[in-house]
């Protein structure tokens, strides 16, 4: 009986855990449907009294606020996709590298790469900013996708899948007479999906939430991310219009549910496709 009495009681844990974490979500979404008046109020009125439409029109719509709310909402997703795209790229060609092919030093090289997941983001921050600076990259999209790719977790993510990627499917492809790079593109890459959507669900969240570097590495409204767009609404027109605020809060969240829908599906097909033929 301890074995349905665990699994129970774990049950139970994960659905507070995601009652937790609903609980903001919930909150935001409701609050968008409602007029300024009735959210400054706040209170446990958890719904609105008057259910409107009108803080998502006169976000999207309003001429008189005069920002590019639908740049910031570009600028966020093309980043974030393809700030991605790179990452998994050149992630899973360092990994490979490093984890099935004779590189030199190799038993170097990864200790190195995993040592830098130790660094905080803060300490480089500075030299980060000097080096786009001097460059004149700044308030480009360069600057906003360079600073993510190519990072330490991706390849100690990919790094333990490839580890213990059965050798036996190398070694059938190079009879064939598949070379390397083919066995890489052909083999390994379609049965490492699921850890690369893994990896790319992570970064393309990481570079779409991110605030701190799109808002000093960008001076001008067009060049500007949902996120630190918000920002500025928060402390200019939305200060005290929570129901507006808690509209473009949403809006910005939408593309995020998207994407991770999309992952998961992909996520398990890749899973059920996964196997030696």
């Amino acid at each position: 009986m301890r074995q349905p009495v665990k699994k129970t009681l774990l049950i139970l844990l994960a659905v507070v855990l995601a009652i937790l974490f609903l609980i903001p979500l919930f909150w935001m979404v409701m609050t968008s449907f409602k007029n300024d008046f009735e959210a400054i109020a706040g209170g446990l009125n958890w719904f609105p009294k008057n259910f409107t439409f009108e803080n998502y029109t006169y976000t999207l719509l309003s001429q008189s606020i005069n920002v590019p709310i639908f740049k910031w909402m570009f600028n966020s997703l093309f980043v974030g996709i393809v700030g991605s795209g790179i990452i998994v790229t050149v992630d899973s060609m360092a990994a490979y590298g490093l984890a099935r092919l004779d590189v030199p030093f190799k038993k170097y090289l990864f200790p190195l790469f995993i040592s830098t997941l130790m660094i905080p983001f803060v300490i480089t921050f500075l030299p980060l900013y000097m080096q786009f600076s001097n460059l004149g990259l700044l308030n480009t999209y360069m600057a906003l996708i360079f600073p993510y790719t190519a990072n330490a977790f991706g390849v100690f993510l990919l790094y333990q899948f490839f580890r213990g990627f059965p050798k036996e499917l190398e070694e059938a492809a190079r009879l064939d007479g598949a070379n390397k790079w083919q066995i890489f593109i052909k083999v390994v890459v379609p049965s490492a999906r699921p850890i690369m959507w893994t990896l790319a669900i992570f970064s393309f969240m990481t570079i779409y939430n991110d605030f701190l570097w799109p808002l000093v590495a960008t001076n001008t409204p067009e060049m500007r991310t949902i996120t630190t767009g918000i920002a500025i609404m928060q402390q200019g027109s939305f200060v005290s219009s929570y129901g507006k605020l808690m509209a473009l809060t949403t809006i910005a969240t939408i593309p995020i549910v998207i994407v991770f829908l999309i992952g998961q599906k992909q996520l398990i097909k890749g899973i059920t496709q996964t196997g030696i033929k």
